[in-house]
């Protein structure tokens, strides 16, 4: 009986010990959106044992290369020498970290990168809505650099650096008759299947949910969870 209390002292320690190494993983949100976006998979993942931060940023007040280096600079720089942090994005979120990985290359610390319907290739829907003085009003700055053209930012960002291990999750659902129209091929009513492909992408899979709800589906969810932990998605990946 005396070594009941031992034992679990010594299990309270090992307990301890296991939420001091756990990865960190960073949920960055997409354009307009705020943590709230991101709240299902904060939760799921620190269930897992993950340290989770889900970061807030003003989407709608500044350019992308301004927004990246204010959210992501803070997160390497004070990440501690053995810590590993992963990344899952919504939507803008995965451009902001292509343009951190561009501009500064990779972060000792990072490990794997999942984004959620990355504007990869950008969106036809910028291209058409950019014009509208309410679209800019709404979307700022970082709104207005996500067409399709050689100039938008995605396009100039080129390949993420060697060895940076990214998971896509696509949708195909679109809750948008009508911006679904303005955009070619599948798409989850913001962005095309086909325009959220990135060169040298570790794995891709597309599941049928919409843009703005993809984060809560439990499908995505675990697929997130499998890529952090494994580098791979449970479905086939496409």
């Amino acid at each position: 009986m005396k070594a009941f209390p031992f034992l679990c002292c010594m299990l309270g320690i090992v307990s301890v010990a296991h939420a001091a190494d756990a990865d960190t993983v960073v949920l960055l949100h997409g354009l307009g959106r705020s943590p709230l976006a991101m709240a299902r998979l904060a939760h799921d993942l620190r269930d897992d044992g993950y340290n989770v931060r889900n970061l807030a940023y003003p989407s709608q007040n500044a350019d992308i290369r301004t927004l990246a280096d204010a959210t992501l600079a803070p997160v390497f720089a004070e990440a501690a020498t053995s810590e590993r942090i992963h990344i899952v994005t919504h939507s803008l979120g995965g451009i902001l970290v292509r343009q951190y990985l561009h501009d500064h290359g990779t972060p000792e610390s990072l490990g794997r990168v999942v984004m959620l319907a990355p504007p990869n290739a950008g969106s036809e829907l910028v291209d058409h809505l950019r014009t509208w003085s309410l679209y800019r009003r709404l979307n700022g700055p970082a709104g207005l650099q996500l067409g399709t053209d050689d100039a938008s930012v995605p396009r100039t960002l080129g390949t993420p650096p060697p060895g940076v291990e990214i998971g896509i999750i696509a949708g195909n659902v679109s809750l948008n008759p009508f911006f679904s129209a303005l955009i070619t091929g599948a798409d989850d009513g913001k962005v095309s299947v086909d325009r959220t492909h990135l060169a040298d992408e570790s794995a891709h899979v597309t599941l049928p949910f919409s843009h703005t709800w993809l984060m809560w589906r439990r499908p995505v969810l675990a697929e997130v969870r499998a890529f952090l932990r494994t580098g791979r998605f449970t479905p086939p990946a496409i």
